[in-house]
C-alpha cells in the first residue's frame, strides 16, 4: 500500500461494511478502512471472494475485526441477514460502501430484455436494499452514518452500457435525495463515479474495448482500484463531514474531454 494522507487511527470505534469487498475496488477499499482502524465486514455472492479477501484483510488488521458473508444485494431477504449479522457481530455500522454491481458492454440494440433486468438489479435495487437496511436499522437509530455509493462516470450518456447507465444514474439521483432526507439524522450521503479502472471487473472486457476506453480518457491510462479507495475513504470519513449529496469523479479527466466512449461497431 502507498503512503495515505490520513493519519492513524482515523476509524478507530467504527465499523464499515462494504459490498463486492472480495475483490477489486471494494477490497482495496476495505483494506484502507482496516488499516485506519475500522471493524471491516465485507460481503460477495461468491465465497471464493470473500476467502480471499478474508486473507487479504488479515494482512492490515487481527481477525477479531474482520466479518465476512455471502449476499446476493438483489434479494432483500439476503440483504436484512447480512445486515443482521454485522449487527450481531460488532453492534453498530457507520460506513456503508455500495460497491457491489456489474455490467457487460453491449450495443443498445443487442440488449435482451433479460440483460436490462438483470443490470437494473444488481447496480440500481440492490444498492437501494442495502442503502435500506443499513439505515434502518443502524445507521438512523444511532444518528449517525456515512454512505458511500460507488457508481459509473456516465456524465453525458454512456454509450455500449446503457443499463448500468441508466441504473446508475438512478443511484446518482438517490443519492441526492437520501442527502435531503436524512441529514436530520446525521447521516451523509455521497457517490463516487469511476472512469475507466483495471480491475478484475474489467479485465473481463474485450481488448477493443479496453483500448477504446483508454482512449477516451485525456491520460491516456485506466485508474488502479487502490487509487479509487483512496477518494472513497475520505469520503466515508469525518473529515468531509460538510459534504452531502455530491458526486465526486475519478476518471482521468474523462468528463472534460472531448470524446466520449464509444463501443466498437463490431461490439
Amino acid at each position: 500500500m502507498t503512503t495515505f494522507p490520513f493519519a492513524p487511527g482515523l476509524f478507530d470505534g467504527q465499523v464499515a461494511l462494504v459490498t463486492g469487498g472480495g475483490t477489486g475496488i471494494g477490497l482495496a477499499t476495505a483494506r484502507r478502512l482496516a488499516a485506519l482502524g475500522a471493524k471491516v465486514a465485507i460481503a460477495s455472492r461468491k465465497q471464493p471472494n470473500l476467502d480471499a479477501g478474508l486473507a487479504s484483510l488479515g494482512e492490515v488488521t487481527k481477525s477479531e475485526n474482520l466479518f465476512a458473508m455471502t449476499c446476493d444485494t438483489r434479494e432483500v431477504t439476503q440483504v436484512e441477514a447480512l445486515v443482521d449479522a454485522v449487527l450481531a457481530k460488532f453492534g453498530r455500522i457507520d460506513v456503508l460502501i455500495n460497491n457491489a454491481g456489474g455490467q457487460f458492454p453491449t450495443a443498445a440494440e443487442n440488449l435482451t430484455a433479460k440483460g436490462w433486468e438483470a443490470v437494473i438489479r444488481n447496480n440500481l435495487n440492490g444498492t437501494w436494499f442495502m442503502t435500506h437496511a443499513v439505515a434502518t436499522r443502524a445507521m438512523i437509530p444511532q444518528k449517525r452514518g456515512r454512505i458511500v455509493n460507488v457508481i459509473a462516470q456516465m456524465w453525458r450518456g454512456f454509450p455500449g452500457m446503457v443499463h448500468t447507465g441508466a441504473a446508475r444514474a438512478g443511484v446518482d439521483n438517490m443519492t441526492k435525495t437520501l442527502a435531503v432526507e436524512w441529514a436530520r439524522h446525521g447521516i451523509r450521503v455521497n457517490a463516487l463515479a469511476p472512469g475507466f479502472i483495471k480491475s478484475s471487473g474489467t479485465d473481463q472486457y474485450p481488448s477493443e474495448i479496453v483500448a477504446v476506453a483508454i482512449k477516451a480518457s485525456p491520460v491516456k491510462r485506466g485508474g488502479t482500484p487502490d487509487e479509487v479507495a483512496r477518494l472513497c475513504v475520505f469520503l466515508a470519513s469525518d473529515q468531509l463531514d460538510f459534504v452531502t449529496g455530491e458526486t465526486w469523479y475519478i476518471d482521468g479527466g474523462q468528463k472534460l474531454w472531448g470524446d466520449v466512449f464509444q463501443i466498437p461497431d463490431e461490439a
